[in-house]
């Protein structure tokens, strides 16, 4: 079965960041940096990742479906409620008079088509989403998936940094309240992830689509300009198509391999320290499941490495 009667390409996706005395991915309810103690890697979550992306859409105007309520109650006055309910009010205010927006059954002819009006977001169209609209329901599984938890490919050791509030703590303290982060010294974030043409079917992803999740992935890791996340580089980003919509091959998270020159893993602190191993990547390149390998880089050395192997493709972002 071949992918020409599918809207995208099955195809997984390694997107590689560095991040320099920074906080990569902080837990929630700590706020400490995400991290596998066994091991010494830097965990990196898919919501860390689909935030990206779906900042830089925020940034450059484009639709989105899960967004900060607070932000939509300051452009919209008069919608009330929460979640889900509440975009789904601001989407059918922005696009509820459109044709192209109604339903065409006899029974219900002129309503909002509660799946036509969330696939206007494009992160719906990536990552899926559910609307709970009554009579209407949305429950859509995302083609674009990402790995849970993505490890750094080096070991790190984390330090702690302290740092004082400019503000006093109380009214009785006239001095800043003190604090402690944990920052990653240095850490080569590996990011996995997976797109599904079938599920691309429900939710209307596109090629152009694809595109523009990875164009957005790209500048927004580039241009994060938060205290925890402005020393962060993209380096090289990957799409390894498949052949057939139903292939996949085993372990594509470990086709990547950092190979420190002088230091130990836990002691680099720039690209100049270590190589990355491609070998198993272009190895794979010439299985007949895979149709393509497709690639981003601005380092110049690994544009070199890449540029000229057959199946191998430079792509824009």
């Amino acid at each position: 079965m071949s992918n020409n009667n599918l809207p995208v390409q099955k195809s997984e996706i390694l997107f590689l960041y560095e991040s320099t005395y920074s906080v990569p991915n902080g837990d929630p309810f700590t706020g400490e940096q995400r991290y596998d103690d066994e091991t010494k890697k830097v965990l990196i979550s898919d919501v860390r990742i689909k935030r990206f992306i779906r900042d830089y859409f925020v940034e450059t105007g484009v639709d989105i479906f899960v967004v900060n309520d607070k932000s939509v109650l300051e452009t919209n006055e008069k919608l009330k409620g929460s979640g889900a309910a509440l975009r789904m009010k601001a989407l059918k205010s922005k696009y509820g008079n459109d044709a192209d927006m109604q339903r065409t059954e006899t029974k219900r002819k002129g309503e909002v088509d509660a799946l036509k009006l969330m696939q206007k977001c494009v992160d719906v169209r990536l990552f899926g989403g559910i609307s709970t609209e009554e009579g209407d329901a949305v429950n859509l599984t995302g083609p674009v998936q990402f790995a849970l938890l993505n490890p750094s490919l080096n070991k790190a050791d984390l330090r702690i940094h302290q740092n004082t509030s400019v503000f006093s703590s109380s009214e009785e303290k006239s001095r800043g309240a003190i604090g402690t982060t944990t920052v990653v010294p240095y850490s080569l974030n590996q990011i996995h992830g997976w797109i599904n043409p079938y599920s691309a079917r429900h939710t209307g992803l596109s090629e152009e689509d694809v595109k523009a999740m990875f164009k957005a992935l790209w500048e927004s890791v580039n241009n994060a300009n938060t205290r925890t996340k402005s020393n962060q580089n993209s380096l090289l980003l990957l799409q390894l198509v498949y052949a057939e919509p139903t292939k996949k091959l085993y372990g594509v998270d470990r086709f990547i391999e950092l190979k420190p020159k002088e230091k130990r893993e836990e002691q680099i602190r720039h690209s100049d320290d270590y190589t990355l191993d491609l070998s198993r990547l272009k190895e794979a390149v010439n299985l007949p499941v895979v149709s393509a390998i497709n690639f981003y880089t601005e380092k110049k050395e690994l544009r070199d490495e890449l540029t000229g192997i057959s199946k191998f493709a430079e792509m824009s972002v």
